[in-house]
């Protein structure tokens, strides 16, 4: 009887165990295999910013830029982060404070900073930061002005910088121009067929550029494919839905992640659908929504080791794109509020710098959170 009563407990033991391991295991396993993540608090910035550039820099550093405190209160400032340290310091400042500019990191390792907002005006003015002297250089002026325009790096190191606003007002401009890494010198090529400010700009694996989405007069659904070869724009087909301010990831397979962002309702708009780009059939197809609505996110998704893209941004949760399932799954813990035009940089070890933005005022926050892949 002693010994029947034993092995009933060690049964009744040993099987809570292994539930509690399989519980465990599950909660911390995507659809795909892949384990499961979390979201922790980093060392905050010397400076509250949104609208900020976030660049990895190729010794692994990440270049914070610009952004504002508040509406009107820009930046001209710019820090290091270190993922050694954890910590961020003081670099060389701008030759003036912009909101909402491009960056881009050359093949020189240099880092090309376009446009943006000054005041209530747009700027043309381009600088390079060399992180060897940690100092920005003013290297002369775009072909028109620009707020809020893309850059994006071609194969051949010259950089495509699309759209942006031509004024203080909401609609973007069709224009393109290539900025010359070898010369700094930039060049008009064919206009975009539709006007586009807060697009997204990705460049595919064959090095032609999807550009989708944005604000001319009206949210648009339409997409255009730039091609390097001939330095013009087609059109490719149309979204499902129309959007602007929302993010875009390649996939490891060559097709796009289209994400979240808003209709011309803007705050009352925002948007929990996805759908994916095939370069190959020019088409896109609906994918299984974001868990939350979210817009002002980051132009750029990180593609993570295990093939995931992580979505953060306008909503407390972040969440991860499984390719292989199609569907997101949301990372484990939450950042402090629904972040609105913060950095989204994949750092060099696997895990994600998240940082800046504001909550549902204009008020930037100076706090950072670090994704981890588990």
């Amino acid at each position: 009887m002693i010994r029947s009563r034993f092995a009933l407990i060690i049964l009744v033991l040993f099987g809570f165990i292994v539930s509690f391991s399989v519980l465990r295991t599950h909660n911390n396993v995507s659809a795909s295999g892949s384990l499961a993540s979390s979201v922790r608090p980093g060392a905050p910035m010397l400076d509250p910013r949104s609208g900020h550039t976030a660049t990895l820099l190729q010794d692994g550093r990440v270049l914070i830029a610009g952004g504002m405190r508040r509406n009107q209160d820009f930046y001209r400032s710019a820090e290091l982060y270190d993922p050694a340290t954890g910590k961020f310091r003081a670099t060389g400042s701008m030759s003036l404070g912009r909101v909402g500019p491009a960056a881009a990191l050359l093949q020189s390792g240099k880092v090309l900073i376009v446009g943006g907002y000054i005041g209530h005006a747009c700027t043309d003015l381009a600088e390079l930061y060399d992180p060897a002297t940690e100092k920005f250089k003013v290297i002369g002026k775009m072909t028109t002005v620009r707020g809020r325009p893309s850059a994006t790096v071609l194969t051949n190191g010259d950089v495509l910088i699309t759209g942006g606003s031509d004024r203080d007002s909401p609609g973007g401009v069709a224009s393109a121009e290539l900025f010359h890494a070898a010369t700094s010198q930039f060049e008009v090529v064919g206009s975009m067929h539709s006007g586009r400010i807060a697009q997204t700009s990705t460049r595919l694996n064959d090095g032609r550029v999807l550009i989708a989405g944005g604000r001319g007069e009206t949210v648009t659904a339409s997409a255009e494919i730039y091609d390097p070869a001939t330095k013009q724009f087609s059109a490719t087909g149309n979204m499902f839905t129309a959007r602007y301010k929302h993010t875009a990831g390649l996939l490891p397979d060559g097709r796009v992640l289209i994400a979240g962002g808003s209709d011309d309702r803007d705050w009352s708009g925002a948007l929990a659908s996805a759908e994916i780009y095939d370069p190959r059939t020019g088409k896109f197809t609906a994918t299984s929504p974001l868990k939350d609505s979210r817009f002002k996110l980051p132009d750029d998704a990180a593609l993570l080791d295990s093939g995931d893209v992580l979505v953060a941004g306008g909503s407390k949760t972040l969440e991860l794109y499984d390719p292989a399932a199609g569907k997101f799954l949301v990372a484990t813990g939450e950042i402090d509020g629904p972040r609105h035009f913060m950095t989204e940089t994949r750092l060099k070890n696997g895990s994600v710098l998240l940082a800046g933005g504001y909550l549902n005022d204009d008020r930037a926050t100076a706090d950072t959170w670090i994704y981890h892949p588990e």
